[in-house]
């Protein structure tokens, strides 16, 4: 029996040289062509496939009595799967799949909201779902008989040359960013390219083909980085469209997000997201976008304390976001639960990162955790919900090896941070946007979350029936009230709760 493919979504960047090397015909139609090459090099190269692809990929292929699942290596594409009480794998791109699957019983797991609730994502394997796990960045699994095993078959590693200089790295960033750029679209596709204020849409913007960029703005000039945006393209002599996004379609657009995303992500950029990924699929099917530099080259301001930090990162450190810690979760939660700690989500990975340098383990822990449970979850369901396509040339395996060897001074150092990246962003943007502060992906909603305009609706989730199930309600009024009262600071606790109330109304209520 030959291999099958039961399942694939992603794109494939190294297809020419994978068509000539396993006798596929390049004329056949993207789809044709790459499901031709996965099942071909699994016949040629079997669970080795993932060591000769570049791109973003998630698949199941059936072989005989087994089945082969894998997921690429910084974990772009979602992959679940659970195991029926009868021993049957299900499985699929979306959680959607496997709740409609026989077998299947739809079950909260509420000990993730206990992780959730300092995380404010879906850390590791688990899922809000009982029994329904993800597939690891990294990992393959096999499933026969009854049984499923998981192999990682790569994972981050750092190993700093301390030999080149800052202008060596910066060339390379450069010359291989040039070689994706050649490989992340077809001749006969238009791409589009999401635009912030940021150095690294930008230089993505800068490199590819791309005549036209969209971004998204406010009425608020505080926050509005769309003037930045347009900028930059005027600057290439290239068109930008903004989507001025009105707290009404933000608030609007939270249950969509929630029921699309499948998981609670308070995450609160990923509604602006999803309200820009609709608006751009009404022109173009294809963008491209600029995650993944950040957690390779240092971009997060935190990570100039890393050496500060030093060996007790293990004891605090799981990634991005810490929004509430124990204490607070004991007051806020009717079943806390002892022995229930973020920390214990990366605990496998500080195994494994004896004797790195600070800024290394916290890179790792935020590739590994952080990218694949926030950043690229939110690109992947948002964007295939309303059917628009997003690539990312600078999450590459071979933009993350010039990362992996980079010493830490070339990352960050008092000043600056992605010190290296933005040196050979400068090639060819202004020093203005390749060097200007970060300010990350601003939303106005520790103004609107206070607003009595708008926050209706939020008020009656946090005080509302499904709160009274898993929160002590008074303990949610006490933060919305000292929030309301001007400790601005507390609003992402309350979107943290709120979404996953929202989450919960949408699936389980």
């Amino acid at each position: 029996m030959s291999a099958k493919l039961l399942e694939y979504r992603g794109h494939i960047r190294n297809w020419r040289g994978l068509c000539g090397e396993l006798g596929v015909d390049d004329t056949l139609s993207r789809d044709e062509r790459e499901r031709a090459i996965l099942i071909k090099g699994y016949e040629k190269w079997g669970t080795e496939l993932p060591e000769h692809l570049y791109g973003m990929f998630a698949l199941a292929i059936e072989d005989g009595g087994a089945v082969y699942c894998l997921r690429d290596q910084f974990g772009t594409k979602p992959f679940y799967y659970y195991i029926t009480d009868d021993g049957r794998l299900l499985h699929g791109t979306l959680i959607k799949d496997i709740i409609e699957g026989e077998g299947f019983k739809k079950e909260l797991n509420e000990e993730m909201l206990q992780l959730y609730l300092t995380l404010t994502y879906c850390g590791g394997e688990n899922t809000f779902f009982k029994g329904v796990k993800k597939l690891m960045p990294g990992c393959y699994l096999i499933f026969k008989d009854g049984k499923a095993e998981i192999t990682r078959y790569w994972e981050p590693s750092f190993n700093p040359d301390e030999s080149r200089s800052l202008e060596d790295f910066a060339d390379e960033i450069h010359e291989t960013l040039k070689k994706i750029m050649t490989e992340v679209k077809d001749e006969d596709e238009t791409a589009e390219s999401f635009l912030s204020g940021g150095v690294d849409s930008s230089y993505v913007f800068a490199m590819s083909d791309a005549q036209v960029s969209d971004s998204c703005g406010y009425t608020d000039e505080r926050f509005d980085e769309s003037k930045l945006a347009k900028k930059t393209a005027d600057l290439l002599g290239r068109d930008n469209l903004t989507c001025i996004i009105t707290p009404e379609q933000y608030f609007d657009a939270v249950e969509y997000v929630c029921r699309y995303m499948e998981q609670p992500l308070a995450d609160a950029s990923a509604i602006v997201f999803a309200l820009a990924c609709k608006a751009t699929a009404e022109h173009t099917k294809l963008c491209y976008s600029g995650e993944g530099s950040d957690e390779f080259f240092g971009g997060y301001n935190m990570y100039r304390n890393a050496q500060r930090y030093g060996d007790n990162l293990r004891d605090f450190y799981v990634g991005n976001t810490m929004i509430m810690k124990e204490d607070e979760k004991k007051e806020l939660l009717k079943n806390y639960r002892e022995g229930v700690l973020p920390i214990s989500v990366v605990g496998d990975l500080y195994d494994r990162m004896e004797g790195w340098d600070p800024l290394s383990k916290m890179s790792n822990v935020d590739i590994q955790i952080w990218l694949e449970g926030d950043i690229y979850l939110n690109v992947d369901k948002m964007s295939t919900a309303c059917g628009l396509e997003i690539r990312m040339p600078l999450t590459d395996r071979r933009i993350f090896d010039i990362a992996s060897r980079m010493p830490s001074k070339f990352k960050v150092n008092d000043d600056q941070n992605k010190v290296a990246f933005r040196t050979a962003a400068a090639k060819v943007l202004p020093d203005e946007i390749a060097f200007r502060k970060k300010l990350g992906f601003i939303v106005p909603i520790r103004i609107w979350m206070a607003d009595d305009r708008y926050n209706g609706g939020v008020r009656e989730k946090l005080f509302g029936k499904t709160a009274e199930k898993f929160f002590n309600t008074d303990k949610i009024r006490e933060i919305f009230d000292a929030y309301v009262g001007g400790q601005s600071d507390l609003w992402r606790k309350l979107w943290t709760i709120y979404i996953f109330i929202v989450w919960y109304d949408v699936y389980f209520a």
